[in-house]
């Protein structure tokens, strides 16, 4: 009796857990991406096979798909996640990365210092330009009543055609007509393939910063006044406003911090990947793949985490895998919709419980 007692609370739990559908949108997502595959003329186990196969192949494949490539996302997904938190849609995330890597690049490459110092302040001018853009629309908020999403969409346009002005000003471009960026200086580059020759050629320590600020994030929102004032904004602001909590305060915090962490992810990817900053022809997309992390990693840092390794391995291999790599897009978008429908879902699940309890 007890041990049936037990295993029903288990089922419970897991049916009220994000992290059973978050598992369920994967698997349904490689389902609809294994029927793709079908119609488009490839077996999906072979497929799938050498997608992961492709992913864990080496070491060196393995920093790809875990460094590389996952950092930026793991930063971005961070800072839409926190912004959720507060009840703000960071959909700001992509011009604040574009802001973050022109801030590195410009103090990479122009000022001079020893590496111990001219690091820190790739960085520093990286977060303060974040923190700025982010600010920013959270000040037009507060202060006008401006629609967030539609400021922060502005907002990347104008950290778009801002980085393409800055990259084609005389001292700045490289010249001969070129359209990207003076590289930066070896003191404010962050790799360390050097150190260990096993990994990709562009393995950077920006995966021990990206690291640190998950556990900081998930400490200030779940272990610190702010945290809990950002929550209570984010829960319901009428009430929060009537405890005493400055709710523009603390939406002005959260953008800002947001913006801090998306500039940081900008920032690492020039000071350890690119070296440089180029012309956009479109916009990265970092920014906005990152609301896909935020969501797959149910906006709890930890999640993020997960989430945003996942997301960068399944970018790497589905560049080097026999199949087109819109297969790879096919099933992150699958994942995302069915994250997106799972709040629909727990209220079926919930209905049907109180519909039974009732008979």
């Amino acid at each position: 009796m007890k041990n049936s007692i037990n295993t029903k609370r288990f089922i419970e739990k897991l049916q009220e857990s994000a992290f059973t559908y978050t598992l369920i949108s994967i698997i349904i997502g490689f389902i609809v991406g294994a029927i793709a595959l079908l119609i488009a003329g490839y077996n999906p186990i072979e497929s799938y096979g050498k997608l992961f196969g492709v992913i864990f192949r080496s070491t060196k494949n393995i920093s790809y798909s875990f460094i590389e490539y996952s950092v930026p996302y793991i930063l971005t997904g961070l800072s839409v996640a926190f912004a959720f938190k507060t009840g703000v849609f960071n959909i700001g995330a992509e011009g604040q990365y574009v802001m973050g890597s022109v801030a590195a690049m410009l103090v990479g490459a122009f000022v001079k210092a020893p590496a111990y110092i001219h690091i820190p302040l790739c960085i520093i001018a990286a977060l303060a330009a974040g923190a700025l853009w982010g600010g920013l629309v959270g000040f037009l908020k507060i202060r006008f009543g401006a629609h967030e999403v539609l400021c922060m969409i502005m907002f990347n346009w104008i950290a778009y055609y801002f980085s393409n002005f800055i990259v084609n000003l005389d001292g700045v471009n490289v010249g001969g007509g070129k359209t990207w960026s003076v590289p930066i200086a070896d003191t404010a580059k962050i790799t360390i393939s050097d150190w260990l020759p096993g990994l990709s050629p562009k393995a950077h320590f920006g995966v021990f910063i990206a690291l640190i600020c998950v556990v900081v994030i998930y400490y200030i929102i779940n272990r610190t006044t702010l945290g809990f004032k950002l929550k209570a904004v984010g829960f319901n602001r009428s009430a929060a406003e009537y405890a005493g909590i400055n709710a523009n305060g603390s939406v002005l915090t959260a953008l800002s911090i947001s913006g801090m962490l998306a500039s940081l992810a900008g920032a690492l990817q020039v000071m350890g990947v690119t070296y440089k900053v180029s012309q956009f022809a479109g916009q990265e997309g970092y920014g906005f793949q990152g609301i896909t992390v935020a969501l797959i990693g149910g906006t709890n840092p930890f999640g993020v985490l997960l989430g945003a390794e996942f997301f960068g391995a399944m970018k790497f291999g589905g560049t080097r895998f026999d199949a087109p790599s819109e297969i790879v897009d096919i099933i992150m978008g699958c994942i995302v919709l069915c994250i997106a429908i799972s709040s629909l879902l727990r209220m079926m699940i919930s209905s049907n419980k109180k519909n039974k309890g009732g008979v």
